[in-house]
This record gives C-alpha cells, structure tokens and sequence, in this order.
C-alpha cells in the first residue's frame, strides 16, 4: 500500500469515525491540536487501522506521531517492515 493510499485510507476513517471535515485533513494537520484527537481517539484508529496493516499495532509507534503524515509514515514503515 503505498502512502498515498494510506492517506485516503486514514482521511476516510477520520472523516467517517470522528466526524472530521475532509478539508480539515492535511498531511501537515496535527491530530490534537487541528483535528481533536486525544489519546483515547489514537487507540481507536490503531484497531481500526489492524486490519489494514496486518500486524499488531504498538503503542510506541504512535507516542511520537504528532501529525496526519506521521501516522501515514508509521503506517507505511509497518507494512513494509519484516
């Protein structure tokens, strides 16, 4: 899956899960602060995102993701990692 499919994988989560407004959903938004995610919101999008990803999710991977293209870069790195 390449980032750009995971983009709109993650765009259509947020905006079908958490009601957030497509144009809210930039590469550059962060998840608290622009789209209003907490930490109990980042739990929720990793189980929604196992299925896709096909590998257990770590919490530590998403300590440090601060915006949408950081989840989309974590993700990719885990789908392409052995």
């Amino acid at each position: 899956m390449s980032r750009e499919e995971i983009f709109e994988k993650l765009s259509s989560v947020l905006q079908e899960s958490f009601e957030i407004k497509s144009d809210a959903i930039r590469p550059d938004a962060r998840l608290r602060e622009d789209l209003d995610l907490d930490s109990i919101d980042a739990v929720d999008l990793m189980v929604q995102f196992r299925p896709i990803v096909g590998k257990k999710l770590q919490p530590e991977v998403f300590k440090s993701v601060k915006t949408v293209d950081d989840v989309v870069n974590a993700m990719h790195d885990l789908m392409n990692s052995n």
